[in-house]
């Protein structure tokens, strides 16, 4: 199967603007380019392991703030913005919890959710602009998204938020990043250089992704939002959650599927089925 794995070059530089380790790219076979892709990806879980402690660190931080009714805020701009939006926006029908306690704000506003918006990442005051539109105080957490951990909009927001005494993080994937400087927990994903060169959408992406699966579960988790290993709060928006939410109940409270169908459509949610049997 790893017959045709391309040996890589000698790095020389580990962040992500250093030169691929593969030469030569567009002469590889479809099968070549997909292997060692899939090879690069490996590696990604196992760059995240290291700095699991600053990670916990930081959900710690998370979850005494938001016990009290803080938020959780992210930032970013690009592929980092979008995994901050894609992250927040899953908390509430994954976890019921109410819109607005995770927020996520891109560079370019929700224009740029889909098309790149020219400059907007170079702006280091918008980022505050935008946070202060949500009324953002020292009760919330605010977490800056920047592969290369240089991008204006994200320190300039982070700065800021760090004066006005807020709680700050990053997850950046360059070691001694700007960006870092200016949080109280950052935590640097160093993945080393991309399969193309720069293109931080690949393991940086999949390396900021991992940790915002790590911050947020595990912050919904110890908000009490997952009973056992069931996602009880979550919202019964189509027919395949309401499914998930029957068996729920069946395996919770050892009861047949009909009287788990009535349990869910009167009480609503799994876990307000479950309670008002126990």
């Amino acid at each position: 199967m790893f017959a045709n794995f391309i040996i890589p070059k000698k790095e020389k530089l580990n962040t992500t603007e250093s030169s691929s380790r593969f030469d030569h790219l567009d002469r590889m076979s479809i099968h070549d380019l997909l292997i060692n892709m899939n090879a690069e990806d490996k590696t990604v879980p196992l760059a995240v392991e290291k700095i699991i402690p600053h990670i916990e660190a930081l959900v710690s931080v998370i979850v005494d703030k938001m016990q009290k009714g803080g938020r959780l805020f992210y930032i970013g701009a690009g592929t980092s913005g979008r995994l901050g939006i894609l992250d927040a926006s899953e908390i509430p029908p994954t976890y019921g919890m109410p819109q607005g306690q995770v927020i996520g704000l891109i560079a370019g506003g929700d224009k740029a959710i889909r098309q790149a918006v020219e400059n907007a990442e170079d702006d280091m005051r918008q980022a505050w602009a935008d946070l202060s539109v949500h009324h953002i105080n020292e009760g919330d957490v605010l977490i800056g998204i920047a592969a290369s951990g240089r991008t204006p909009y994200v320190i300039g927001g982070v700065r800021k938020a760090r004066e006005q005494g807020i709680i700050t993080g990053c997850i950046c994937c360059n070691q001694g990043s700007e960006l870092s400087k200016h949080v109280d927990h950052p935590i640097e994903v160093v993945v080393g250089p991309e399969f193309v060169t720069g293109s931080t959408r690949m393991k940086s992406g999949t390396a900021q992704k991992l940790v915002l699966n790590m911050i947020s579960t595990a912050t919904m988790i110890k908000l009490g939002r997952v009973k056992g290993n069931k996602m009880v709060d979550m919202q019964l928006t189509n027919n395949k959650l309401v499914d998930r939410g029957v068996r729920m109940i069946m395996q919770e409270l050892t009861v047949d599927q009909t009287q788990a169908e009535q349990l869910l459509k009167k009480y609503g949610s799994v876990r307000k089925a479950v309670d008002s049997v126990k």
